[in-house]
């Protein structure tokens, strides 16, 4: 369902959203579109990071019947923020970092509820790709209780690019994925944090993985083979709530 208030469309109210630095979450252009303002908006786009997919108009006549002129965005409902801005003031304040990192969670239901349980649960800050991920828009929102305007949402390039800088910092990242023998109990979650959750398709991605301290499992006595992201995501977040709970105790 695509919520109205989140759509732009038009080539000339798009451009001057992108100029005045509205957060727009990615932007769909007809794939034969060449004009000279499509360049401009392109060339905007790329710089600051916006995801941009060429399309065949039928697509976009599906998102809204009005005179999109080949252009459509989806802009955000919150202000996204700089990982690098938040870690800082953490180790300042003498707390342990608790980073969520969602390697390509394109679900919108599945998002928001691990932003709603990663709210609840205290985890400082979330991050998402600015490719790949699912959008946030009324029905993240809606889907989230509304916790997505309460946690930092933090968009990157890429989840390859954030993971060297938190390891840099000092965080331990924690995979969470099926294919390993460690539980997910095995690890020390009262040092500084990052939990790396994949995508419901395919996982976290292997060159992530390989970036990460320690692989651990959620254990699965039924014949199902996996669980979905968000209930894994609920699970491993609250363990880490159980011992930092009972640490400072």
């Amino acid at each position: 369902m695509i919520e109205m208030e989140n759509l732009l469309f038009g080539a000339h109210p798009i451009l001057e959203a992108l100029k005045a630095d509205q957060e727009i979450d990615k932007v769909l252009m007809l794939n034969s579109l060449k004009t000279s303002i499509a360049k401009e908006i392109v060339e905007l786009v790329k710089s600051k990071g916006i995801s941009l997919n060429r399309v065949p108009e039928e697509k976009l006549n599906r998102i809204t019947r009005q005179n999109h002129q080949g252009i459509i965005a989806f802009s955000s409902p919150v202000k996204f923020h700089d990982i690098r801005e938040i870690l800082p003031p953490l180790f300042k304040r003498k707390k342990a970092p608790f980073i969520m990192i969602l390697d390509r969670v394109s679900d919108v239901r599945n998002f928001g509820a691990i932003v709603r349980t990663a709210e609840c649960a205290g985890v400082d800050a979330i991050i998402i790709p600015k490719k790949g991920a699912a959008q946030i828009n009324a029905e993240s929102a809606k889907t989230s209780a509304g916790a997505i305007f309460n946690i930092p949402i933090c968009k990157v390039g890429g989840i390859e690019t954030v993971l060297p800088f938190l390891l840099e910092s000092g965080l331990k990242l924690v995979a969470c994925t099926e294919k390993t023998q460690r539980m997910y109990t095995e690890v020390d979650y009262n040092q500084p944090i990052g939990i790396v959750m994949g995508s419901e398709e395919s996982g976290i991605a292997n060159s992530n993985m390989n970036k990460c301290d320690y692989i651990v499992k959620i254990p699965l006595v039924g014949k199902t083979e996996s669980l979905n992201v968000s209930v894994a995501a609920g699970a491993i977040i609250y363990e880490a709530v159980r011992q930092r709970n009972l640490a400072s105790e």
